[in-house]
């Protein structure tokens, strides 16, 4: 793992080599060299390009050449694209993750057979067998030090191609046979592919070929997720396959079994319906993951391979670095852009962790609290927009909401969120007498805009693109991408000699698009392809111009790469593993290749395609895996007496079910990926809450936020513990404090849950919408139901931060703090104090409506007293105590301003 650092704020070098020893224990991909290693960057690639097509063209694989005419290799349906974009995950899988190491229980066995043999028959015959099966199965299976790819890895990928070749060749009978007659009518291996008849012995003359590829499907996507994500999701999809088979034995008189109860179901059936429909394995998740959530993993990777992410990071620590705390706060800035790129809680604590830590540490946070810092905001990377997480999207496919709308809705609660880490860190550093970091040791603002503004493009144009032009989501995100290419490429090939002429032929470029326009009705791509023209006036046709900007862009600034290959390059400033990548190819061939700015500028590329690939792979093999819930939910009927559970178990209590869902979310998100938890818990839950009249889109971004709490919730903790590994503490306390720093992830989405305007939201009938300006003109709503709401939360997320630390001016006092938990709770979300005042009331006899807006103001303004009257005593009170308090001068630990 290569870790970005600052160009002028160095991490201490042991919190870089922690950082790679803690990826390495928790990342278990192979480590691969030679042949194996570009093997796995060309499949990478391919994957990407594959999804790059999807994005551009759609479908349809077919391409015009000039004076030639159309050439059409395919024209494919949604089930076999998915298919598709499953077994590239499924070979990128087997090829990078081992399936086995040696460690297992039946590898140990395996491997002690030579010694057990030896210790009984001495050097016999015995013992040399024993030695040739441990030294086969090695051979064949295991891979100790995670370094190769083993025969049985390559075939699994060649099996993995079967059920895929299937759905490609023999879509007709899958559509018109199996969707019909079901398994059982389908075709043998024999009269599918007549050269192969030969072959039909055993289980293979038995069954129907689509029933065996059905089969074999999904033991792979088993195996790929036991490889990927680990034991536990696969035992979880096990265990819904042998529900969906066996549940019918569960005994009907008895009251919790009865409801999971289920009717016979026979193994084609349940094969059929996780394989060949859209409720199963390729179903709306795996849909999601072909149309948005890959297209903007890529689009995070090439933003990252750009050096974007080593910018944010300097623009971070310049910023605030030098602000009480600076190196805390710099991480609650620096980790919401870099989670925001990777998606990934873990992957962004050890990336940004190998920096913030060690400058935490040093300028006097301890290590459990630096640690818990980094993890906690790491994990509110993905409820950032605008490009959040892959949950996000599934939210979109989930919900029917536009993304643009869920951009909108989910901004207001991340900012509560890293305004509450803001709070937290600064009272912390308050509390410790912390300072920040020398100005001489950070950049100086000015010049560091000057020379990466250009990084802000992207994501000013993806919020172009998706709030104004209101583009589809894919659409957006492969613009995008083209629009990131075309400014590294610019950036790659500007330089003093060459800069005028650069931007001149740009312009010259666009120029001739527009005349084109103009007076030809198309560009000139356009009229060499034989596109349709059409008329524009000058106006038009200089609007029209305007998306072809990125391919003048690009094509002029390759032009000038290709001329002058080895000029320099000042603005170019590549993330590392581009230019490690880079040295090792010219390194293989001996030529200085990728050296030159060409050749970063095709390392970038190539690169980020393999980056976004192996990410994305996780993530693909996650959501097939996860599709198998909601299918054995489906077919077994279970959604409608898990319904009827879970209103019986809450009471009808919509605090309670709240309490519940978040608990589940909690629960199920410890070891499981985000996505995978926000399948299973909309799955069960997702139906109810909207009954209650809550805006489905807040019940979704609910589940998401408290999954996310599972990433620092011991015991599994899997950020925190990736944390402790880089700050070197104790890593039950570093989760412990990540937790209670986190609460916020708790706080937030309950008042939001009650307070829809937090999200921007107007409900009505349970149907939430997004403002308009109507809503804003209606004062009478306006004020009290989005002001309101907004204002109260930010001052409970401060109220909450206050008691978390315990310190405002001096130490906040036990009671206190309980009064500020308190005042955090009315400010926030009086709805959790009202319904139940309403139901205690209810049962003693008295008829009370509590829950009111005009009792929720009233509660917020209580709240508000509370919090304002603790805050000035205890500023009082640190009067008499102010020289007792150290100071940034009295640490000798602290880095003074």
């Amino acid at each position: 793992m290569t870790t970005n650092t600052s160009n002028s704020v160095e991490p201490d070098p042991d919190g870089s080599e922690a950082a790679d020893e803690v990826f390495e224990e928790i990342d278990d991909r192979r480590s691969l060299t030679g042949a194996s290693l570009v093997a796995v960057a060309v499949v990478g690639i391919l994957f990407s390009a594959f999804q790059l097509w999807l994005g551009a063209r759609g479908f349809v694989f077919e391409f015009t050449v000039p004076a030639f005419g159309t050439v059409r290799l395919a024209s494919l349906a949604s089930l076999q694209i998915r298919a598709i974009h499953v077994n590239f995950a499924l070979v990128m899988a087997f090829l990078l993750f081992p399936g086995a190491t040696g460690t297992g229980a039946i590898t140990r066995r395996i491997g002690s057979l030579p010694a057990v043999a030896r210790n009984r028959f001495g050097d016999s015959p015995v013992t040399r067998v024993a030695e040739a099966v441990r030294n086969a199965v090695w051979w064949a299976f295991v891979d100790e030090e995670s370094t190769r790819i083993t025969p049985s890895d390559l075939a699994l990928v060649l099996l993995s191609t079967f059920p895929t070749a299937y759905y490609v060749t023999q879509f007709d009978e899958i559509t018109d046979v199996i969707r019909v007659r079901g398994l059982g009518g389908a075709g043998t291996l024999g009269e599918v592919v007549p050269p192969l008849a030969p072959l039909e012995l055993g289980f293979l003359a038995d069954y129907s070929l689509a029933y065996l590829m059905g089969v074999l499907a999904i033991l792979l996507v088993l195996e790929a997720t036991r490889r990927a994500l680990g034991l536990l999701l696969t035992l979880l999809v096990s265990l819904f396959l042998l529900y969906a088979k066996y549940g019918y034995l569960l005994p009907r008189d008895l009251p919790v079994a009865q409801t999971f109860a289920t009717s016979q179901l026979r193994w084609n059936q349940i094969v059929q319906n996780l394989w060949y429909t859209v409720e199963g394995i390729l179903g709306v998740p795996v849909g999601v993951s072909v149309r948005f959530i890959y297209i903007f993993i890529l689009f995070g990777a090439f933003l990252e391979m750009s050096g974007a992410g080593k910018w944010f990071i300097d623009l971070a620590y310049s910023i605030t670095g030098t602000r009480k705390g600076g190196p805390a706060k710099a991480s609650v800035v620096a980790s919401g852009f870099m989670g925001m790129l990777s998606g990934s809680s873990v992957a962004n604590t050890v990336t940004t962790g190998a920096l913030t830590i060690p400058l935490m540490k040093r300028s006097g946070y301890s290590p459990e609290f630096s640690g818990a810092v980094e993890s906690s905001v790491s994990s509110g990377g993905q409820i950032l927009p605008p490009v959040m997480g892959a949950a996000a999207f599934l939210i979109v496919e989930y919900t029917g909401t536009p993304f643009r709308d869920v951009v909108i809705a989910a901004t207001l609660p991340a900012v509560a969120f890293f305004f509450g880490m803001w709070v937290m860190v600064h009272f912390e550093a308050a509390k410790r007498g912390i300072g920040g970091l020398r100005r001489s040791d950070l950049l100086d603002l000015g010049p560091h805009m000057r020379r990466g503004w250009f990084y802000l493009v992207p994501l000013g144009l993806l919020l172009y693109y998706l709030v104004i032009a209101r583009l589809s989501v894919g659409r957006a995100g492969w613009l995008t991408i083209v629009a990131t290419v075309a400014l590294i490429a610019m950036v790659a090939a500007y330089n003093e000699r060459t800069g005028p002429a650069l931007v001149g032929g740009i312009l010259a470029g666009y120029a001739l698009f527009a005349v084109s326009l103009f007076y030809a009705g198309g560009t000139p791509i356009d009229l060499l392809y034989g596109a349709e023209t059409a008329e524009y006036g000058l106006t038009g046709a200089l609007r029209a111009a305007a998306p072809s900007l990125p391919t003048v862009v690009a094509a002029i600034s390759f032009a000038f790469l290709l001329a002058d290959p080895r000029g320099d390059a000042p603005l170019l400033d590549l993330d590392d593993d581009v230019t490690d990548a880079g040295a090792w190819f010219d390194e293989r061939v001996g030529v200085d290749v990728a050296g030159s700015r060409a050749g970063q500028f095709g390392s970038f590329i190539l690169k980020s395609m393999d980056s976004g690939a192996k990410t994305a792979t996780i993530v693909v093999v996650a959501v097939a895996a996860a599709g198998v819930i909601p299918g054995v939910i489906g077919i077994t009927g279970l959604g409608g007496s898990l319904r009827a559970l879970i209103i019986s178990v809450s009471g009808g209590s919509l605090v309670l079910l709240l309490i519940l869902a978040g608990l589940a979310a909690v629960i199920v998100g410890m070891g499981m990926p985000t996505t995978v938890m926000y399948i299973i818990i909309v799955v069960l839950l997702g139906p109810v809450l909207p009954e209650f009249g809550i805006a489905i889109l807040a019940v979704h971004l609910f589940v998401l936020y408290l999954g996310l709490m599972a990433d620092v919730t011991p015991p599994v903790m899997v950020a925190a513990y990736a944390a402790a590994g880089i700050a070197k503490s104790d890593p039950f306390e570093t989760g412990k404090q990540a937790f209670l720093l986190s609460l916020n992830k708790i706080l937030v989405p309950f008042a939001f849950v009650f307070s829809p305007g937090i999200l921007l939201l107007r409900t009505t009938d349970g149907e939430g919408s997004i403002l308009t300006g109507a809503d804003v003109a209606d004062l009478g709503f306006f004020l009290p139901e989005v002001v309101a709401p907004i204002l109260a939360v930010f001052a409970g997320v401060y109220a909450l931060g206050v008691a978390i630390i315990g310190f405002y001016h001096a130490d906040v006092r036990y009671g206190a703090r309980l009064s500020l938990v308190a005042a955090a709770v009315l400010l926030s979300v009086p709805g959790m104090v009202l319904l139940p005042a309403s139901a205690a009331l209810g049962l003693v006899g008295v008829d009370a409506g509590l829950y009111s807006v005009t009792n929720e103001l009233v509660a917020r303004g209580v709240g508000a007293a509370i919090l304002v009257v603790g805050l000035i005593r205890n500023r009082r009170r640190a009067g008499g105590e102010a020289g007792d308090r150290p100071t940034a001068g009295d640490s000798p630990d602290a880095v003074s301003q």
